[in-house]
């Protein structure tokens, strides 16, 4: 496996479902991250072993950008391709990965996400996956304690809904795992909001 690299994100559809939250990539493939997002306050810490996806969404909520991170499976291609952005971390390190929005890599490989959606100007959300579950977290000032995900035995009761999405952000081939073409979305952006994105924190060397 080569190096893997930080790539900035690039804008990609974005849906609220009642069924989930629906990420449109570049060329117009479409994952679904199934469930109601519960809603945590502050900061959120992934467990070992666990993938993380960031999703902060416009002020109309129908666009946004996409991170990975720590993401060490899909090529830096790949990823430009889709329009998912990824940062990686090393031990103790931290990173913004978008105003109001950062990661940092706590000891034991976990992995702490902090958001405040008044400062992101949109909504935020973090997917939190491996082989066996799949947990969706939405930030919300005021709402409960955050909790630490990833140490408890997993259920499995998230393979289902994994096993049941019709479209992957991943897929396994020699050269690496990932999604993708260069095919550009539209974005509708109005005075008030236009450069949410313009100028993002995560980029790549």
């Amino acid at each position: 496996m080569g190096a893997r690299n930080d790539v900035p994100p690039k804008t990609v559809g974005v849906e609220l479902r009642e069924e989930g939250v629906a990420v449109e990539y570049l060329d117009s493939r479409v994952t679904l991250y199934h469930g109601v997002p519960e809603r945590v306050d502050g900061t959120l810490t992934a467990g070992p072993g666990k993938e993380v996806h960031v999703l902060v969404t416009d002020p109309t909520e129908t666009e946004g950008v996409m991170i990975y991170v720590n993401d060490l499976k899909t090529n830096d291609e790949i990823l430009e391709q889709s329009g998912v952005g990824r940062v990686v971390l090393d031990a103790g390190e931290t990173e913004s990965l978008f105003p109001g929005v950062t990661a940092r890599r706590l000891p034991g490989e976990r992995t702490a996400i902090e958001a405040d959606p008044e400062v992101a100007r949109g909504r935020v959300f973090a997917f939190v996956e491996d082989e066996w579950t799949e947990e969706s977290y939405e930030f919300v000032a005021g709402a409960a304690d955050a909790p630490t995900v990833g140490d408890e035995v997993a259920t499995g009761e998230a393979d289902a809904s994994r096993a049941a999405r019709s479209d992957e952000t991943t897929a396994e081939d020699a050269t690496g795992d990932g999604t993708g073409s260069d095919d550009e979305t539209e974005s509708t952006e109005t005075d008030d909001d236009s450069g949410w994105i313009d100028d993002p924190v995560v980029d790549g060397e």
